[in-house]
């Protein structure tokens, strides 16, 4: 599933790819794809793409017509991709929203989903204020860490379910979750408030540090994660802990990695990691 670092590669991508481009059209093969905005489709024919942001696990194109702003919000899902390159798409039949463009190096950015999780919005610039309100907490690398540390001890919650919260933090998902957590030392079942100041200060360098070697390395693919270019990412390569059940914790202290099943698939070693 695509998060965080995912997502940036995707933006950085398309940032350098269709910025200052026209939107041709708009042509949507699902309409349950895109849940709003699917009757202003013909608005964007004609705008210019002025900015790629990132919000969370969403890609956000910033569209402008005039003196008018609205945005595509590309939600990835479970196995959603932007992609602009036609060898990469793995099958014709899950691309569900097609943008023909003029004016830059790229002549059409696709969305594939296979498993339909994810959406596309159109959103005018009301809507997309109360969308970004209501979706997204802070950004990681937005955060202080203060800020991060008021926000984790004010959490009675297992600190794994806090990283998830996407009200709370935007972007962190069962992988990189599983991959901080091991490398700061942190049970996923610890409570948040009764972490210390000093865990907690570490969990977050800790966190900005593994975010940004995923965004170099090109995220993690894992299942059919690639980037627009269709080339898959390598941080896969340096995980630690994740779907690693059975394996020799890689710190070397004879221990095993074990599985712990919740909502989502905890990886620990009980002895390197502490509550």
């Amino acid at each position: 599933m695509p998060e965080l670092p995912e997502a940036e590669v995707v933006r950085r991508q398309l940032h350098a790819a269709v910025v200052g481009a026209t939107i041709n059209h708009i042509r949507v093969g699902r309409e349950d794809i895109v849940r709003q905005g699917v009757e202003s489709l013909s608005w964007y024919s004609g705008s210019r793409i002025t900015e790629v942001e990132r919000h969370g696990k969403s890609v956000v194109l910033i569209c402008e017509r005039g003196v008018e702003k609205r945005v595509v919000v590309a939600e990835l899902g479970m196995t959603g991709l932007l992609l602009f390159a036609r060898e990469a798409i793995p099958s014709a039949k899950h691309v569900h929203v097609m943008m023909s463009l003029a004016n830059g190096p790229q002549p059409t950015l696709w969305y594939w989903n296979a498993r339909r999780f994810g959406r596309v919005y159109l959103l005018d610039q009301e809507n997309w204020n109360a969308y970004r309100q209501r979706r997204f907490g802070s950004d990681p690398f937005a955060m202080t860490s203060d800020e991060f540390v008021d926000l984790i001890k004010s959490c009675r919650g297992r600190i794994k379910a806090v990283l998830l919260n996407q009200r709370r933090i935007a972007g962190i998902g069962n992988i990189y979750a599983n991959e901080v957590l091991f490398r700061a030392g942190i049970h996923p079942y610890a409570r948040g408030c009764r972490l210390s100041k000093r865990r907690i200060r570490a969990l977050f360098e800790t966190l900005q540090r593994v975010l940004e070697e995923a965004i170099l390395r090109g995220g993690s693919s894992i299942r059919s994660f690639v980037a627009p270019d269709g080339k898959p990412g390598r941080f896969q390569r340096r995980h630690l802990v994740y779907q690693k059940t059975g394996a020799l914790c890689p710190t070397g202290c004879g221990n095993r990695i074990r599985s712990l099943m919740d909502e989502r698939s905890s990886f620990v070693c009980s002895t390197c990691q502490k509550r």
